[in-house]
């Protein structure tokens, strides 16, 4: 699909890769073009730089994503390409409490289940529509730093194969990015797991210019690092195997952690 004369919305877009992505977006000369966060007069400063629509939403809220739609439908008549950028991370593993278990679940699984439920039918009676989630390379490995992340993204990119396999018939196109490292604020420089993503991170515009070729191409899978394939294939060749070279993996960055924090 072709950018242009496209009505599209980013959600997560104040910052990021979905603040790139709203400026490569912009280059294509969309229809219309919604860009959405939590802070809104961040997301006012991005949308007066890229000539769009900025729209305060808080992706946990159902009733603030319907929104989001409701405005775009509004204001433009109609919703070609809703990307689900936004997402959140918390370290730690099984100590990590309920609460921010709940909020990495409502921020980066049941966003994506809202905005289907927003945008879809809109799309189905039109006979076409993109959507497009921002998961993450986690969604298909792991985040050994993370299990919230690991798992929510697991079910981001579960649910971004289900609405494919239920509506791909139907006009409507489905993309599911997953890159490894990008250079946001969501990589922390000071803990070892994310310094060794940082062996393959690229930066935002880097990512953003592979979501729209994705786009362009209609791949489902959006890989902004090739080499994710390779690690993705070697998963599924030998999973024992695999799950073994993580644990080596876990082990070594296990001892630099514990080696920082003694210095």
């Amino acid at each position: 699909m072709e950018l242009q004369n496209k009505v599209v919305v980013i959600t997560g877009a104040a910052r990021g890769i979905g603040e790139s992505l709203a400026h490569r977006v912009a280059a294509q000369g969309p229809a219309g073009l919604v860009v959405s966060d939590l802070d809104l007069h961040e997301t006012q400063t991005v949308a007066g730089v890229v000539d769009g629509t900025a729209v305060a939403c808080d992706v946990s809220s159902e009733q603030d994503v319907q929104r989001l739609v409701a405005t775009t439908l509004d204001q433009y008549g109609r919703l070609d390409v809703l990307v689900s950028n936004a997402g959140i991370t918390f370290k730690g593993g099984l100590e990590t409490t309920n609460d921010k278990w709940q909020k990495m679940w409502d921020v980066n699984v049941m966003s994506r289940l809202y905005a289907a439920r927003a945008a879809i039918p809109h799309m189905l009676e039109r006979g076409s529509g993109y959507l497009v989630h921002t998961a993450s390379a986690a969604g298909l490995l792991t985040e050994i730093g993370s299990a919230t992340y690991s798992v929510t993204k697991h079910a981001d990119v579960a649910m971004a194969e289900w609405l494919s396999v239920c509506y791909g018939r139907h006009g409507i196109n489905v993309s599911c990015v997953c890159p490894l490292g990008v250079k946001t604020d969501m990589l922390d420089n000071d803990d070892p797991i994310h310094r060794y993503l940082h062996l393959h991170s690229i930066s935002a515009e880097q990512a953003a210019g592979s979501i729209v070729e994705g786009i362009r191409s209609e791949e489902f899978l959006i890989l902004p690092h090739p080499e994710v394939a390779d690690f993705f294939s070697m998963k599924t060749d030998d999973y024992d195997r695999w799950l073994r070279g993580m644990q080596r993996l876990r082990q070594k960055l296990t001892r630099q952690t514990n080696r920082d924090e003694a210095a």
